[in-house]
């Protein structure tokens, strides 16, 4: 397994966003074109981009899409997007536009049959992404924290076909404090899948000590604010930790 690199995109208002700690109220503007800063991206080496639809988080329906649509398919790179994925509609048009893997984070706990029935029709094109805060699971764009273990949600899910995981700790996204190697590490070890880290990573050194774990299940991980302040250059991090 190679561990893969994902440059991410937050779309809010159309435009290059990073919220801290997922509030709205606490974003910073990185750029008006979601398209040029992954054709950015791409120049430097990604083969993969991580796009949230932040504005299709916090409404429940898709809003950015057409953006997204544009860097599948004008631009050589894969292309993993979440935010506002609510029905089967939405899955199928954005794997029909050049997407190669779609999300489902949310829907995960208000809608289980559906993500089950994605799980048995799609299997690895369907990613389940499991924001946490103090282990719990977070809904609604990070509004709201339910009642369900992070482990326990993805244990459930294992047995349903979900191949792939995408795991954030709230309290280290935008934070540049480090990843929270210890729980993502955990939810591979118990699911036996691949878990993508977000959150917190903010130097070479935190991508290569979650690289050590690559053979655990840890995957890979997302890369956002380290990226927009230069604290990781995305070419050096692809050369010397890992494919992208």
């Amino acid at each position: 397994m190679d561990f893969t690199i994902y440059p991410a995109i937050d779309i809010l208002g159309g435009k290059c966003v990073r919220l801290l700690q997922g509030d709205y109220e606490k974003e910073t503007v990185y750029g008006n074109s979601p398209f040029e800063m992954a054709k950015r991206f791409v120049k430097e080496g990604a083969t993969w981009i991580h796009i949230v639809d932040l504005d299709g988080a916090k409404a429940g329906h898709r809003v950015n899409h057409e953006h997204v649509f544009q860097i599948a398919k004008q631009l050589p790179v894969k292309v993993q997007v979440g935010g506002g994925i609510r029905t089967e509609e939405d899955v199928e048009d954005y794997l029909q536009n050049g997407i190669d893997r779609v999300i489902l984070g949310s829907a995960a706990i208000s809608n289980r049959p559906f993500v089950e029935k994605m799980l048995a029709k799609y299997g690895e094109k369907i990613a389940i992404g499991i924001d946490a805060k103090d282990g719990y699971v977070s809904i609604e764009g990070w509004l709201q924290t339910s009642e369900i273990r992070a482990v326990e949600l993805a244990e459930a899910l294992v047995e349903k076909g979900a191949k792939v995981f995408i795991f954030t700790d709230i309290a280290t996204d935008g934070m540049l404090s480090g990843p929270n190697i210890d729980a993502v590490l955990h939810v591979a070890k118990k699911t036996k899948a691949a878990v993508i880290a977000s959150g917190g990573v903010s130097s070479l050194a935190d991508l290569k000590q979650l690289n050590m774990y690559v053979q655990d299940g840890v995957s890979g991980a997302i890369v956002g604010k380290a990226l927009y302040t230069n604290r990781i250059r995305l070419r050096d991090a692809i050369k010397e930790v890992g494919q992208s």
